[in-house]
């Protein structure tokens, strides 16, 4: 329940700060005197967006304040899904800066508007003139029979089921898309993937194949080189390797002499032993040099394919076109596979379309069951409050159809008259009987729904008379089981209250503010006896307020 209101800088009101009690709390005030300053005030509270043009004086800032204790209303796995610090003795306040800038805490702690209003929607329902033209919504009328149906849990499963369809269908979807447009280009990946796969490419083949066919295709030329080379390493006249040797024999006469020779010999030596290798290395060469047309044809057809193949992908050495064959051989593999994986997603939206199906039909019974009580209750709560020929025709069909909140579409119809026609209900209910309809459903969700706190703004406009007492009744019986506040201008409604505030406007140092206060005894018979007969109170508009009251 809302325990203490504070609200600093906000419209006409300068400060405020005012404590609230259980049972039946009345708000009363002339037309304007700010009474929707107040609704605003809580209604950012409950997480609507700010407006610095509400704001007082944009010079500071605007602070509003509410503290609920929710001790009674098990609201701790709200707070743990919403990761929130939870209090028995709950503060949430919102800011808003002269930037314009606005903040919103609960006990203290930093949060968003969409958690405010998660966490709104379980402490306090303010009840407007424009909510009762939700009345005639679906969504309203399907809240209403759900939660006598008790289908909260239901719907739950449903709506993370749905969820789960609809992704599926988009994937379903998105795979027949691919398929259509991979299926007109399987044949052009297959075609360039087999070119690949028929090149038979290694990697670092080319810079082998191109020495291979640069010797292959000049063998006469090495093998005269070579020959040519052989000979002047071996030449018993003229050969190097003889020459050299002749030199060793010279100088290892002069090694012993000294160092310096010794070194010349032995670097002669070493060189001697190098060239003897170098000339192996040659006669290997010779030996193994021979011509061979068909390898060259081999390998310059080889590279022909490569460098074709290189031409066409628009690429540097094989192994990106080795990337490419891989990346073509996902695509094709995922072509031929698709059939497969749309079976499989087939398979699983049948199975989630089977459960939908079971959760919607389970939550259709579950209404069907209930309309008949709900039909019954508001029937006897409408004879109560002037409306005893009042009748409800509620009907459900089972579609084929997955909407938000079922398979079920829903007529709620009406007739306020005996014989009269049914029609829906915003075309034969007046504004007066739509006020009163409201109050016996929220009368009836008040036993199925655990609220802690519900605000009527006028919820009497369009009655009178002893149909406003009647209302006034059902605000009481439901003020002992939650904390009900009514803003109204009818003398019957507010004396039925057990706490009485009014809301008026004063001039102070020539600026006009917003004030409420609480109303002792004496005030309250002088503010209905006002509210009967005018600001002239006469000696019966007391003696009425006073029979009001008591």
């Amino acid at each position: 329940m809302l325990t203490n209101l504070t609200i600093k800088n906000y419209a006409l009101i300068d400060e405020l700060n005012v404590g609230f009690n259980t049972g039946l709390t009345i708000i009363t005030g002339e037309t304007g005197a700010g009474k929707s300053i107040l609704l605003g005030g809580l209604s950012l509270i409950l997480g609507k967006r700010a407006d610095l043009s509400s704001v007082k004086d944009n010079s500071k800032k605007c602070v509003i304040e509410a503290t609920f204790d929710i001790a009674k209303y098990n609201l701790k796995p709200v707070f743990k899904t919403e990761d929130l610090d939870y209090e028995a003795q709950t503060i949430i306040r919102r800011e808003i800066l002269p930037s314009g800038k606005s903040r919103a805490f609960i006990n203290d702690t930093p949060v968003n508007l969409d958690s405010l209003q998660i966490l709104g929607e379980r402490l306090l329902d303010i009840h407007s003139q424009h909510q009762t033209l939700q009345l005639t919504n679906d969504n309203f009328q399907f809240q209403v029979i759900d939660a006598l149906a008790n289908n909260q849990k239901s719907l739950m499963t449903y709506s993370n089921l749905l969820k789960k369809f609809k992704v599926l269908k988009a994937e379903f979807l998105d795979l027949q898309d691919k398929k259509n447009a991979a299926v007109k280009e399987l044949d052009y990946h297959t075609f360039l993937l087999n070119e690949l796969e028929e090149a038979k490419l290694i990697t670092g083949e080319l810079d082998v194949l191109e020495t291979e066919y640069e010797t292959l295709n000049n063998v006469e030329e090495i093998k005269e080189k070579l020959t040519l080379s052989n000979d002047l390493l071996t030449n018993e006249d003229i050969g190097i390797i003889s020459n050299l040797n002749e030199l060793k024999n010279h100088l290892s006469k002069l090694s012993g002499y000294s160092s310096q020779y010794n070194s010349i010999f032995e670097r002669i030596q070493s060189s001697l032993i190098e060239l003897d290798d170098v000339f192996s290395d040659i006669e290997n060469l010779q030996e193994q040099l021979e011509a061979d047309p068909n390898r060259l044809h081999q390998v310059n057809t080889k590279l022909q394919i490569i460098n074709n193949l290189l031409q066409k992908h628009k690429v540097s050495n094989v192994e990106e076109l080795l990337q490419i064959k891989d990346q073509l051989s996902a695509k094709v593999f995922e072509t031929e596979n698709l059939d497969v994986l749309i079976l499989k997603k087939e398979d699983a939206i049948n199975l989630l379309e089977s459960k939908l199906i079971i959760e919607a039909e389970r939550i259709h019974k579950n209404r069907i069951a209930v309309i008949p009580k709900l039909i019954v209750q508001l029937e006897l709560i409408l004879a109560t409050l002037g409306m005893p020929n009042a009748k409800f025709n509620i009907q459900l069909e089972l579609t084929g159809s997955f909407l938000n909140n079922g398979r079920d579409e829903l007529q709620f119809l009406f007739s306020a008259n005996k014989g009269g026609q049914f029609n829906e209900l915003k075309k034969s209910a007046s504004g007066g009987e739509l006020s009163r309809i409201m109050l016996a459903i929220k009368s009836i969700l008040s036993k199925y729904m655990q609220l802690p706190t519900i605000m009527f703004d006028e919820i009497d406009t369009g009655v009178s008379g002893e149909i406003s007492n009647k209302m006034a009744t059902i605000m009481q019986q439901m003020s002992k089981s939650m904390q009900v506040f009514t803003i109204t201008h009818l003398p019957q409604i507010a004396a039925k209250g057990d706490t009485h505030f009014k809301v008026f406007k004063e001039d102070i140092n020539n600026v006009t503010q917003t004030q409420l206060k609480q109303l002792s005894s004496n005030d309250r018979i002088v503010e209905i006896a006002q509210m009967l007969g005018g600001t002239d109170v006469s000696t019966s508009a007391i003696a009425h307020a006073k029979e009001l009251l008591n």
